[in-house]
């Protein structure tokens, strides 16, 4: 097997190193395992692409790049010039430092590589370790991610459903945030909804006197509905949450007939 990485949180990031010994293992002996990732991070930037200026690439070592770009133009890099003679099979994201779970997913750039691998027709996997006070402090939080992540996408590839010819499936797996000895198992789940918790911005002044804005976020021990990434992974369990890039809102169709 042939495998594509990348990720939003930088090419020297911990969780990235994390992934490549994930795709290694699914890979096996015989595989290959090429990085495309940013060269800084590009934590929250979503589904977006350097469409108005180029993306400079540069080789950091046998099947490792770095582009000073998206996630998204990292795949794109990666399968239309870095491996365009030899194509991946799939494309991994992560592992993010934090979770994706619920309206996180909207602006993670980890889900925007995957994303993207999937528009370009791809089996495409986002992973993020979520973190807490159970694994937050320890010496790895990233070790549930690390434990379970190549079984669960064995387990995803062997039960993916038909994916169609249009807007293909990607899954967007978020690891719990306790050790991997404590994972309590895997749950399909919907994207979850944080009630009473959003990002905002912190205003601070610089000692120049300019004002800037901080983005802050919510409050991410937040539990969401029964059945739903972030529940389920506050109870301990590995999510798995299939997704398509179609934004449109099928239950309200019928309702909007009236004004046509």
């Amino acid at each position: 097997m042939r495998i594509l990485i990348t990720n939003d949180d930088g090419i020297n990031a911990p969780g990235l190193k994390v992934l490549e010994a994930i795709a290694q293992d699914l890979a096996g002996p015989d595989g290959e395992v090429w990085t495309v990732a940013p060269a800084f991070e590009q934590s929250g930037v979503a589904h977006c692409i350097s469409y108005t200026h180029p993306t400079l690439i540069a080789e950091m070592g046998p099947r490792r790049f770095a582009a000073e770009g998206s996630p998204a133009d990292c795949v794109l890099a990666g399968l239309h010039d870095v491996m365009v003679d030899t194509p991946p099979d799939i494309v991994l994201s992560g592992v993010n430092r934090g979770n994706n779970s619920a309206e996180n997913a909207l602006y993670s750039g980890t889900l925007g590589g995957a994303i993207e691998g999937a528009l370009q027709g791809l089996p495409a996997f986002a992973l993020s370790q979520y973190l807490g006070p159970r694994n937050f402090p320890s010496e790895n939080p990233f070790e549930a991610a690390a434990e379970h992540g190549a079984e669960v996408i064995r387990r995803i590839l062997q039960n993916a459903p038909d994916q169609g010819e249009d807007y293909r499936l990607f899954y967007n797996i978020n690891f719990p945030p306790v050790p991997a000895p404590e994972v309590a198992g895997i749950r399909v789940a919907t994207q979850g909804f944080r009630r009473d918790t959003c990002f905002s911005v912190e205003a601070h002044s610089s000692p120049s006197g300019k004002r800037f804005l901080w983005v802050k976020g919510g409050n991410q021990q937040v539990r969401t509905a029964p059945g739903t990434d972030a529940r389920a992974n506050l109870d301990g369990y590995i999510s798995v949450t299939p997704m398509r890039a179609d934004l449109t809102a099928h239950d309200a169709l019928d309702a909007l007939k009236a004004i046509e």
